[in-house]
Parts: structure tokens; C-alpha cells; sequence
């Protein structure tokens, strides 16, 4: 049963107010990763513990590197189920994992950071994780001079 939304929607913000976009639909989650030229990275978002004081934080910190994903989306298990199963469609060879980090290239997975890798970690160790990835996977953006 999904969660009632006036208890998620704090943890939604933790990310929207990143600039983070909602996928809340099959169709949504289609749209952002069939898509998208060059790279995605697809939250799946959680009410847990780990997902407030570890996944969250540790995304915010990792957004503020210079190489990041051309786009940012995430899915909310729990509450928006159907879009839920759709993102984790994409994940292929990987268990249904929330909270977990999914990048994707040019459509392709190329990464995935499951709860278990999540768990053990605190939010600075996660940030540098995911910007190791960010560095072997996105583009680097030319600075103006």
C-alpha cells in the first residue's frame, strides 16, 4: 500500500529543491530515459532511514561536482509504484533496491549503487562514490574563459 503523500512529500522536497525532477508515472520515467541524450542518473527515492541520512545527503553533495549527469530524476518507492517498477525495468540484473542510484548512458546502464553499498556508508563516503562514477561516465563541460 503506498504511502500517504503529506508523509512523504519532506523527502520528495529533499530532493526537488535540488532541481532533482519527479518521475511519478511509467510514462514520466520513459520519457526521462529514452529520451535523454547523454547521461541520466535515476534516484529511487525511499522513506528509510539509510535514504534520509545517507542516499539524500549524499546525492546533494555529489550534485555540487562540476561533472555531473545531464539530467537528474528520481521515482519514490512506496508511493509511486507503478513508476517504481518501471525505472527498476531499466536496472536489469539488479534486485529491486530502494533507496539505490542508477546511471544510465545514452539509455544504457552503465551504474548502480544498490541499498547494501548504501547501508555501510555515510553520506560523504556515498558523495564520492557517486562522483567517481560521475567522473568515468559524464561528459566534462568546457569552462569559458
Amino acid at each position: 500500500m503506498p504511502y500517504p503523500e503529506f508523509m512523504i512529500q519532506p523527502m520528495r522536497e529533499d530532493l526537488t529543491r535540488l532541481g532533482v525532477e519527479e518521475t511519478r508515472t511509467p510514462e514520466a520515467v520513459d520519457e526521462v530515459l529514452r529520451q535523454t541524450d547523454g547521461t541520466v542518473m535515476m534516484i529511487v527515492n525511499s522513506v528509510c532511514g539509510c535514504a534520509a541520512g545517507k542516499a539524500r545527503p549524499g546525492i546533494a553533495l555529489a550534485l555540487q561536482n562540476e561533472v555531473k549527469p545531464d539530467r537528474v530524476a528520481t521515482v519514490f518507492a512506496g508511493a509511486d509504484v507503478a513508476a517504481t517498477e518501471r525505472a527498476r525495468s531499466y536496472f536489469t540484473g539488479y534486485a529491486p533496491s530502494s533507496p539505490s542510484v542508477a546511471l544510465l548512458k545514452d539509455g544504457q546502464l552503465v551504474y548502480m549503487l544498490e541499498r547494501f553499498q548504501i547501508e555501510g556508508r555515510d553520506a560523504g563516503q556515498i558523495a564520492e562514490e557517486l562522483k567517481r562514477a560521475f567522473e568515468q561516465h559524464c561528459a566534462k563541460t568546457a569552462t569559458a574563459s
